[in-house]
């Protein structure tokens, strides 16, 4: 078992808001010099375990593919594998793993379950997915908006449901310094304490923040465009849901109102010819593949970072 002196965890992307920028220049740097880096290991005898409750494409991908190019073992840990939260409480799970593993990783329904996790685990805990929060998604979001920032010009915009996405999507664009509007059907903004947080961090960023309930006023003039499945997994029985962002699609007609090199954003997967147009998503704007991507290489900066800070500060000097 490792001994870490000052364990963080990564609950909420605005657990590092003061790191981000760091945090996304070394990811940007180790994506762009695979030829440099193919003998840095720094996670060379630690193993990393996955723990997932929902099904997943990108975030099982990028976390094993990730922890293998970093020199770790990357241990995928199915809800039907261990006993979590079932035979054996969260907290016991979390002492025992602590035995074993250099790092956790958790995609789960409930953050609460995340915080319990991490509140009993004496290795760093990564929030994969819990339905308040998503910070590996928002961590490559602002990678791949830094990538283009030359093409960026006016406020990220974001068109859809208040979710766990947007949460942390706002919380890592006002940490970065980005103008931010959001456009949310009556009854689904997002949860109030955590504009509140970003609100906060905009106060010292510099960052506006604005809220409409009309698509076409959040995306006028915008940089970026981003919406994601106005009905998530396990919702697709509630039609009431559905009806309400009626007039929410990223379409043809509504992108018009943005700048001309604004990017389409989406964390994927899409549901096409209903959030969002083909037109729009196959579109020269779109950079929903270089998100996907972006995933693996932002996590693995912030695996580096929380299990072995030396090797990440060793690496960005070399740069």
């Amino acid at each position: 078992m490792k001994d870490y002196e000052e364990k963080r965890d990564l609950l909420a992307i605005d657990d590092f808001n003061k790191e981000l920028p760091d945090l996304i220049d070394w990811a940007i740097k180790i994506k762009n010099g695979e030829g440099i880096v193919e003998d840095f290991r720094p996670l060379e005898g630690m193993s990393i375990g996955s723990i997932y409750e929902k099904p997943s494409t990108r975030t099982r991908v990028s976390f094993e593919v990730g922890v293998n190019k970093l020199g770790g073992q990357p241990l995928t840990l199915l809800s039907n594998d261990i006993q979590l939260g079932k035979s054996e409480s969260i907290a016991d799970t979390a002492a025992v793993l602590s035995r074993f593993l250099d790092g956790i990783t958790y995609r789960c329904f409930n953050h609460s379950d995340v915080k319990e996790l991490a509140k009993h685990s004496t290795v760093p805990v990564i929030n994969a997915l819990s339905d308040l929060h998503h910070p590996c998604q928002a961590a490559a979001d602002l990678m791949t908006i830094t990538e283009n920032k030359e093409k960026v010009n006016g406020h990220i915009s974001w068109v859809g449901d208040g979710n766990n996405v947007l949460h942390d999507l706002i919380l890592a664009s006002v940490s970065m310094g980005h103008d931010f509007s959001y456009a949310t059907p009556s009854g689904y903004e997002p949860d109030e304490t955590i504009i509140k947080r970003a609100r906060k961090i905009a106060e010292n960023t510099g960052a506006k923040i604005s809220s409409t309930n009309d698509p076409e006023e959040a995306v006028q003039g915008a940089g970026v465009i981003y919406t994601d499945i106005s009905v998530s997994m396990g919702e697709e029985h509630m039609t009431e849901k559905k009806h309400a962002f009626d007039g929410f699609q990223i379409n043809e007609e509504l992108v018009s109102n943005a700048d001309s090199d604004y990017l389409f954003m989406h964390c994927l997967p899409a549901h096409r010819g209903e959030e969002v147009t083909d037109g729009v998503i196959d579109s020269k704007n779109s950079v929903v593949f270089d998100q996907a991507e972006n995933r693996m290489w932002a996590q693995m900066s912030l695996l580096t970072y929380m299990c072995n800070e030396n090797a990440w500060h060793t690496f960005r000097e070399l740069f």
